[in-house]
């Protein structure tokens, strides 16, 4: 069986094309949306000072 190119003659490959690559330029966002306190269903306060007053003995 002969190889058949797919590729279209009359337009460019992806070595050929340019590519924007400015700082303002985003492909993935830093934190999505459910990578968040809401989106794992907690509450937006802190409980950091609770923990901390309620740290076993042998941490100090």
């Amino acid at each position: 069986m002969p190889l058949v190119s797919t590729r279209d003659p009359g337009r460019q490959g992806d070595d050929d094309r340019t590519v924007d690559l400015s700082d303002d330029f985003v492909v993935l966002p830093e934190q999505t949306a459910d990578d968040t306190d809401r989106g794992w269903g907690e509450s937006t306060g802190g409980n950091d000072d609770r923990l901390l007053a309620e740290r076993p003995p042998h941490w100090d």
